[in-house]
């Protein structure tokens, strides 16, 4: 009995340490959600404080505010500039231009665009690919996916998360928004969202369903003392937008649909604070990493696609090529710090800090790996960088300080790359007259004035290095009457 009781006992306590060891992560993903779409401020001014606008008035995310002072956001982190890209990065760490799902990926055709490249990967995400739940599940996390898939049309491999690495797949297929956020959500329609039939009709909320779901999938994996990778991600606050009942009577200054959109946006809140408050009654809240981000800029329904509305005083939204069609909410905290969790020992966050310096979501691949303790296979090639100084509050010089924005397809801001390198950012439009934009945004951060024509110097300078990524990355281009249009 001894020989037996010895080995067992020290297998049980193994599997104890393990799981302590390993810090459970959360990435917390809201679609839709511009930088300026909260109450928390993420603009700073020179000395790199931050600097409320009248949006962040507008705003009440009190959730996003708590993990904002239990941890550090950033001023100005990238995502692509609509969604499939941006969830690609996310699971691979490579840019768009290199993984070439480069538009949103419509769930029953190829979403090309009239001109845009014929070979896109618009089929998305395949088994076996290397990508970050895999990593994830492949070293001991029990790894779950819940809401918003978007990672592969109807029928492909992509479509299923569980394909891809996940062991749980909650509310995930091919579709990038709902049909609607209240009664069954859409069954019977191209759009429904699958797998919550015991909330259908119920009242619930479809941002309060998911937030459920996620949090019995955590309580299965403390029961089970496994480490967990739980990847959140929100059909809101995406359109349409459905008044949420719970929120709407906050918000009565705007349009219908601003109006809606902010309820959206709260609620989401309230489902960060709820997750969090699952954790801190699971006893894993001391060991639980939160990456807060949204998957691109913000659709508000405020003003033009392209003014200084929807993301004030940012300048354009969603799908353009300016900053506010660029620039995301990122927020990385431990869910409730701790000076005695070995875990944030090893990653210490100083708590209410502004990071200034770049970063973007193919960041996100390699810092939750290095977070878990995982390696990176040394063959695989991929755009991230490590973000482990920057969340302990450092500057990192290592970090490149780019962003390569390829887009080579057909939306409100159409055919064109952006190249963002220190303060510059140049814009090229493969078909329009005049094809380039230059902005400085240090002394310009809202792109008002194009000085394009007056410094042609530092457009030949941006050009020359943006056409050395695009071939680095191996780009697809935009085609017109059979011929490959390159930038000049």
């Amino acid at each position: 009995m001894k020989k037996l009781f010895i080995p067992i006992l020290f297998g049980l306590f193994s599997h104890l340490v393990y799981a302590v060891d390993k810090p459970n992560i959360v990435v917390f993903l809201v679609d839709d959600m511009g930088l300026m779409d909260t109450s928390v401020p993420f603009l700073t001014d020179d000395a790199g404080k931050p600097v409320k606008f009248p949006l962040n008035e507008w705003y009440r995310t009190p959730n996003m505010e708590k993990l904002a002072s239990q941890g550090i956001r950033f001023s100005q982190f990238y995502a692509q500039s609509v969604c499939s890209p941006t969830r690609a990065s996310i699971m691979t760490g490579q840019n768009a231009t290199r993984h070439h799902t480069t538009q949103w990926i419509k769930p029953n055709e190829n979403n090309r665009g009239e001109n845009g490249p014929a070979e896109w990967n618009w089929k998305g995400l395949k088994k076996k690919e290397i990508t970050l739940p895999l990593m994830m599940q492949s070293n001991g996390y029990r790894t779950i996916f819940v809401g918003k898939g978007h990672f592969g049309p109807d029928g492909s491999e992509g479509e299923d998360p569980l394909n891809l690495g996940f062991d749980v797949n909650v509310a995930g297929r091919s579709i990038g928004r709902p049909t609607t956020y209240i009664g069954d959500y859409g069954q019977g329609t191209s759009h429904a969202v699958p797998g919550l039939e015991k909330y259908h009709n119920t009242g619930t909320f479809l941002t309060e369903a998911l937030t459920l779901e996620a949090s019995a999938e955590i309580k299965k994996s403390v029961a089970a003392k496994e480490p967990f990778f739980l990847y959140l991600s929100h059909y809101a606050v995406h359109g349409p937008f459905t008044e949420d009942p719970r929120f709407i009577g906050n918000y009565k200054e705007k349009s219908k649909k601003a109006n809606a959109y902010a309820a959206l946006v709260e609620g989401m809140d309230k489902s960060l604070g709820d997750i969090m408050k699952t954790l801190d009654e699971q006893g894993v809240a001391d060991n639980t990493l939160i990456l807060f981000l949204g998957d691109n800029g913000s659709d508000a329904p405020l003003g033009k696609a392209t003014d200084h509305a929807s993301s004030a005083p940012l300048r354009g939204k969603k799908a353009t090529c300016y900053e506010g069609g660029f620039r995301a909410p990122f927020i990385v905290a431990w869910a409730k710090p701790s000076t005695e969790s070995p875990a944030q020992q090893s990653l210490s966050i100083p708590k209410n800090a502004i990071h200034t310096q770049l970063a973007t979501v193919m960041d996100v691949f390699p810092t939750v790996l290095d977070v878990a303790m995982i390696s990176v296979p040394k063959d695989y090639v991929h755009d991230g960088h490590v973000l482990k100084e920057m969340l302990s509050g450092k500057a990192d010089d290592s970090h490149p300080g780019t962003f390569l924005m390829h887009f080579p397809h057909q939306h409100r801001s159409s055919y064109f790359t952006s190249y963002r390198k220190g303060d510059w950012k140049i814009i090229y439009h493969y078909f329009k007259k005049d094809k380039y934009e230059l902005y400085h945004l240090k002394t310009d951060p809202y792109e008002k004035s194009n000085l394009a024509k007056s410094t042609p110097e530092q457009v030949g300078k941006l050009m020359a290095e943006m056409k050395s990524q695009l071939t680095a990355e191996n780009a697809q281009y935009p085609e017109k009457n059979g011929k490959v249009v390159l930038p000049e």
